[in-house]
């Protein structure tokens, strides 16, 4: 299966945490399965808050690139269309909420979970949560906006402009 962010065309697609064209960004996968999605992260030794466990921010971005991920899937699926069709259904977060429940060991594989809570016209709500070791250690709250059209236009046609 293939990740909702490989998706996205080439002018959306430099977000420091899921752009697949930002070498030096995360690069969030977020696979959709038809009623949630997972993406699975490796923190590296940088990543660290104190030794041994993952810096807090890196965990919020994790729910947060994969809160907009798990939105345009959804979107995508409830609209009956494949992913990356124009137009295109992309997601910007209007709001993060995240509990740490518990410190986060560095080293193991992290599941990073986003199911639908929510979904009404151009917003939708997505429940997250981040396992270790399959022990929950972060859960958190994505309100993502789609993007407004006009906005994806000029952001398509600066990208034909630029080539």
């Amino acid at each position: 299966m293939n990740a909702i962010q490989d998706s996205y065309p080439d002018e959306l697609s430099h977000c420091y945490g899921c752009g697949r064209l930002n070498l030096d960004g995360l690069q969030i996968k977020s696979v959709w399965n038809g009623h949630e999605a997972v993406a699975r992260f490796t923190p590296r030794s940088y990543h660290t808050a104190i030794p041994g466990y993952v810096y807090g921010g890196l965990l919020a971005s994790l729910i947060d690139c994969h809160g907009t991920g798990t939105a345009a899937a959804a979107a995508y699926a409830a609209a009956g269309r494949e992913p990356g069709t124009a137009p295109y259904l992309r997601y910007l977060t209007a709001s993060l909420r995240v509990n740490f429940l518990r410190p986060t060991p560095l080293g193991p594989e992290l599941v990073i979970h986003g199911r639908v809570k929510e979904m009404s016209g151009r917003k939708v709500i997505v429940e997250a949560w981040i396992e270790a070791n399959g022990e929950t250690t972060v859960q958190g709250e994505v309100v993502a906006v789609q993007v407004p059209e006009y906005l994806l236009t000029n952001l398509l046609n600066q990208g034909e402009r630029e080539d």
